[in-house]
């Protein structure tokens, strides 16, 4: 049922995304970019209290206008290796005398703590073209608004059966999962080459969220946590994009 809903949205959206002739070299274009992009982000406010540096990959559908107008859907997931919160302060009682958790199979357990989660945003921005090779492309700022969460995730090794406090639905009181609406601005350069075969961006972005609990029990409070938080993130992103126009034929043709 999904499958056939997607392929009916793709045939409705497929005469707007029509790939037409245009020199791009000359002359501003309309056109619709499918983009895919990977930024390194370092954690603020009440963010880098729980996480580290972390990896945002994903993509998104723009739509430049012929004035350098862009529209855009994103989505991004986040992925961190390093949690900041100690073992104690997150598991608590579960925690033998050596700071240890016990599994199923009655052995010390080997795990180890992730951050997990995803932003989801629609963008407008503006190119600005200067420094470019043609008037479609050059500095850029835009400003998005969406939905962000993330959380802990916690894997055990494999040769391990989690522990029964671990088991079923009980990580969800562990893992300090929390989102809220969130905000985020972009500033950088985007190059779309004559060619099309160069597409890509640089940029340095701030998101903001504001955020609270999404559980209903954390172990560790005994209840629920009703505390509002700030989590931001500041990256670098490069993304590199597919454009849907097609070349102008040469006017000329030498043999």
């Amino acid at each position: 049922m999904k499958c056939k809903r997607l392929i009916f949205i793709l045939l409705a959206i497929m005469p707007f995304m029509t790939m037409a002739q245009y020199d791009i070299k000359n002359e501003k274009i309309p056109t619709w970019l499918f983009q895919v992009t990977y930024a390194y982000q370092f954690p603020g406010k009440d963010t880098k209290v729980l996480y580290d540096c972390n990896n945002s990959i994903g993509g998104s559908v723009l739509y430049k206008t012929a004035s350098n107008w862009l529209f855009s859907v994103n989505g991004n997931f986040i992925s961190g290796n390093n949690v900041n919160i100690s073992r104690q302060d997150l598991f608590g009682d579960i925690l033998d005398s050596n700071g240890e958790i016990i599994t199923g199979d009655g052995i010390y357990g080997s795990y180890a703590l992730f951050e997990r989660g995803a932003h989801f945003q629609a963008c407008v921005g503006k190119i600005f073209p200067v420094l470019a090779p043609n008037p479609n492309c050059g500095f850029f700022v835009k400003g998005g608004l969406g939905y962000l969460y993330n959380r802990i995730r916690t894997e055990f090794g494999s040769y391990a059966s989690p522990p029964p406090s671990m088991a079923g639905d009980y990580p969800y009181g562990y893992d300090r999962m929390r989102g809220g609406f969130a905000w985020s601005g972009e500033i950088g350069y985007i190059y779309l080459s004559n060619s099309r075969v160069l597409n890509f961006s640089l940029s340095l972005e701030i998101t903001q969220a504001y955020t609270k609990s999404l559980r209903q029990w954390d172990f560790n409070l005994m209840g629920k946590d009703n505390k509002s938080y700030v989590d931001q993130y500041v990256g670098i992103r490069a993304a590199i994009y597919i454009p849907t126009y097609k070349r102008k034929p040469a006017e000329f043709y030498y043999h």
